[in-house]
């Protein structure tokens, strides 16, 4: 089971959001809106990309990176791994 199981529901409510956001952000471009204006909502979309991603990052440590470290051995020493290449990702984007 993921991390965010119970929060499923949640984060892909988040996302729909996400997209029509995007969506709206083509129609800006479509439609010629001001540059300031379009890139305000590509900055908003940015945001609210990377707040779904801090909190799967939050759940996956919560959840699968503490059941590895309890395991011990190779299995959390992969676990912090990942999840330590995933913050890398994160901070560089």
């Amino acid at each position: 089971m993921n991390g965010y199981a119970q929060d499923k529901d949640t984060y892909l409510k988040r996302m729909r959001r996400i997209e029509g956001q995007v969506r709206g952000i083509a129609k800006m471009i479509e439609d010629d809106k001001y540059c300031i204006d379009v890139l305000t909502q590509v900055s908003a979309a940015t945001r609210a990309l990377e707040a779904v991603a801090l909190g799967l990052l939050d759940e996956h440590l919560k959840h699968c990176v503490t059941e590895a470290v309890a395991q011990g051995g190779p299995v959390a020493e992969k676990k912090i791994a990942e999840a330590s290449a995933a913050v890398a990702r994160l901070v560089k984007s």
